[in-house]
């Protein structure tokens, strides 16, 4: 095998790992917003209850292999989640309201201290752990619309 072919085969994932990837592309696809989190520590229950807790605003909370992400994300808005993809990641996938999502992640975060947020995706524009913070203090939709 050549180089070149080596090189190639090893970006391509598995026809086992070919579903996952599809299955991130459909969740990105729909999602408004995208927040990374390190959840190194936490206990499968610990992450129920931060599941359970975006539930509500409409995003879902899902680990994936960061190889497997990269796949997904690459030549898409949210390419801008690879630095992110470090270590024990999970992913927030926020098809409702964005500020409550970043809100059930920051008091998650207050109460689960390993629970840490590195940054996302809003619009294609790269967010910062502080700029997750500030969509957290937004007034949630329904406030905004009345």
């Amino acid at each position: 095998m050549s180089d070149t072919a080596t090189i190639h085969a090893a970006a391509e994932p598995r026809a086992d790992k070919v579903e996952t990837v599809a299955e991130i592309a459909g969740k990105l696809e729909g999602a408004l917003a995208v927040f990374v989190t390190e959840y190194r520590g936490l206990s499968v229950k610990q992450l129920a209850g931060v599941r359970n807790a975006l539930r509500p605003a409409d995003a879902e909370y899902v680990v994936y292999k960061n190889t497997l992400a990269r796949l997904a994300i690459k030549d898409t808005a949210f390419a801008e989640l690879d630095e992110l993809l470090v270590g024990p990641t999970g992913l927030t996938f926020v098809n409702g309201d964005v500020a409550a999502a970043a809100k059930a992640i920051r008091d998650s975060a207050k109460t689960l201290h390993a629970l840490v947020i590195k940054g996302g995706v809003l619009g294609g524009n790269a967010l910062s752990p502080a700029d997750v913070q500030t969509l957290a203090d937004l007034p949630s939709r329904e406030q905004l619309l009345a």
